[in-house]
């Protein structure tokens, strides 16, 4: 007996239809290309929810030095020596530790008599694709209290 093509065994006037090998690329190829896409859409996501959720905790950092730093006297705020640390609330969350560091400038102003200070702190950390990002807050502190720096100038 003969060997029974495919074709022979359809119905008589109906041929059959196939996808040719460039249909077949083309599909795999707009496949890979929307694949691709979303997975670097998604890559992009990540790193800006990793980037808005250590400028929450930054600024947190910040706000906690900065009324510190506020509650503070004079010769504590005035000291050159003072060494910071980020507070213990913070440092028991690993994450927060080994990430995030804490600084601090002081400048005293030569226009309001050696009796104003301007304190910067600033906090430094490495993003989810380890660029290097910082934020600070900057505020003056007066020996007099606040009103002698808004009013005395």
């Amino acid at each position: 007996m003969p060997p029974v093509s495919s074709r022979a065994l359809s119905a008589p006037g109906v041929a059959t239809r196939a996808f040719t090998i460039v249909e077949l690329a083309m599909a795999v190829l707009v496949l890979a290309l929307a694949l691709t896409t979303s997975i670097t859409a998604m890559q992009s996501a990540f790193l800006q929810f990793d980037t808005a959720r250590n400028l929450e905790v930054a600024a947190n950092i910040l706000q906690c030095e900065m009324e510190k730093e506020r509650l503070s006297t004079w010769a504590v705020v005035s000291n050159a020596g003072y060494v910071l640390a980020i507070d213990p609330s913070f440092a028991r969350n690993p994450a927060i530790t080994g990430r995030f560091t804490l600084s601090r400038s002081v400048t005293t102003l030569a226009s309001h008599s050696g009796q104003v200070l301007q304190i910067t702190l600033t906090v430094t950390w490495r993003g989810y694709n380890g660029r290097s990002l910082s934020r600070n807050y900057t505020s003056y502190y007066t020996q007099g209290g606040l009103y002698a720096y808004l009013y005395n100038p």
